[in-house]
């Protein structure tokens, strides 16, 4: 049975990082249900077979090959997509980089070039969402955060900085936009398993703590934060807005000191 709740036919959804796995699951879950997509990432081939991959979707699927490290460019992402769908609905702010290093060994390059993927392109691109959005009488933004914004990972120092950014991001937007009918959420999820993350959960040891750590016993799958996105996205969560859902298999619900009797 159809849920109205849940409508997406016929919205406009931008996804920044739409090439990479998580990304390209959120743009094949959109557009299977109706949605019109246009996916932003650096690698043109890799956009191009995302793109393809979900054509034959209900919705319509575009590309722009862009690099967010500046706000102009953000302005132009942003205003390319909202010429290619014609208007502007959702934006999914997916797109991100790390550089695993100790706090001894980042180099300001490395601190910038996060930061510029990380926290500045999410502000900009949603600062240029913003009066189309207002002017169309509102819109939805969903911003990937970390759990590590709350929880400390050793390596993942500005990483970690720039998502506790974007949790405050979050909100911050969600407070000044309010009146304009737009809503803006996060979701701060574990390690996901992806390509991106691999160097973490591809070393045994660190899959040994995260099982052993994360109550469900394992990490997550990509799939497995679609709902989310999807729910923060629709007017299912109509009286939502400055939130962050946690997806951690339950980490942060505590500890068993037990284990170790």
């Amino acid at each position: 049975m159809f849920d109205p709740l849940f409508d997406l036919k016929q919205k406009r959804v931008l996804i920044t990082g739409g090439a990479g796995t998580l990304g390209a699951l959120i743009a094949k879950a959109f557009a299977e249900r109706g949605a019109d997509v246009t996916i932003q990432d650096l690698n043109q081939e890799r956009l191009d077979e995302v793109r393809k991959s979900i054509s034959g979707e209900s919705g319509k699927a575009f590309s722009i090959s862009a690099d967010l490290s500046s706000p102009d460019q953000c302005a132009s992402v942003v205003n390319e997509a909202n010429a290619l769908m014609g208007g502007l609905d959702i934006v999914i702010n997916t797109a991100g980089i790390n550089r695993r290093k100790p706090i001894t060994e980042v180099t300001e390059e490395d601190f910038n070039a996060i930061v510029s993927v990380n926290m500045k392109a999410i502000y900009f691109i949603s600062q240029a969402a913003h009066p189309i959005m207002k002017a169309a009488g509102g819109g939805v933004i969903v911003n990937m955060s970390s759990l590590s914004a709350r929880y400390s990972f050793n390596t993942i120092s500005v990483y970690a900085a720039t998502k506790a950014a974007v949790t405050s991001i979050t909100r911050s937007t969600a407070r000044e936009w309010a009146k304009d009918k737009i809503r803006v959420n996060c979701i701060e999820p574990s390690v996901i398993k992806t390509d991106f993350t691999k160097p973490l959960w591809g070393e045994p040891h660190r899959t040994k703590w995260f099982d052993e750590t994360t109550p469900i016993g394992r990490l997550s799958n990509p799939d497995e934060i679609i709902g989310s996105v999807i729910f923060l996205a629709t007017d299912a969560s109509s009286y939502i807005t400055g939130q962050s859902i946690v997806i951690d298999g339950g980490i942060l619900s505590g500890g068993d000191w037990d284990s170790y009797a």
